[in-house]
């Protein structure tokens, strides 16, 4: 069965339109209005090989922040459409990943229960004309709407792209290992027998 979902959200701030493919190769198409979160967002399917199409329009004029909440929302929503009753999936994904100096750690849970850690600092206040605090909030928006555990430490770094960048990869190839699918997994990978919130 494919597992795929679209998910359309609009209020007074966003109008987002999202479609996940879990079982994709990675390929993108993002309009976010923020350059720096379409690299961002970009890196996150390629690593994940989860196919994502966006647009997001949002009131930029104020800042990003509705704009990267509102998606982490709708991203959050679609992986649980196209996650279903999340019969036959590893469930867990870690990844420790590297980049230039800097190293980060992703754990995921995709128990239908949201949990949000964070133990990251950020050097600057900004990418570009991007918020660095706007990482957390993203994340958090997702994690509280699959909803999962996520759990990001930052081991060091010194390079706020970097840091930005080694997450993003690093909660993406979690991901990747939290949605495949375990051959050898009857059903739902929980001794209460679901995995819902």
């Amino acid at each position: 069965m494919p597992r795929r979902a679209s998910v359309t959200r609009t209020t007074a701030e966003t109008s987002i339109t999202l479609s996940i493919n879990l079982d994709g190769s990675g390929r993108s198409t993002i309009s976010t209005g923020l350059g720096f979160f379409d690299h961002m967002l970009t890196l996150f399917s390629k690593h994940s090989l989860i196919d994502l199409e966006l647009s997001a329009q949002g009131d930029l004029e104020v800042d990003g922040h509705h704009t990267v909440e509102d998606v982490g929302i709708c991203l959050g929503r679609g992986l649980a459409d196209a996650l279903g009753d999340k019969s036959g999936i590893a469930r867990y994904g870690s990844v420790t990943l590297p980049m230039e100096e800097t190293l980060v750690t992703a754990a995921v849970d995709l128990s239908g229960r949201s949990w949000f850690v964070s133990r990251v600092e950020f050097p600057t206040e900004k990418v570009g004309a991007f918020d660095t605090e706007l990482v957390d909030v993203f994340w958090q928006a997702v994690a509280t709407n699959v909803p999962m555990n996520l759990h990001i430490v930052l081991h060091y770094g010194a390079n706020s792209h970097h840091i930005a960048e080694g997450i993003f990869k690093a909660v993406a190839r979690a991901i990747r290992q939290a949605v495949a699918i375990d051959p050898r997994q009857q059903g739902v990978p929980s001794s209460k027998g679901t995995l819902s919130s």
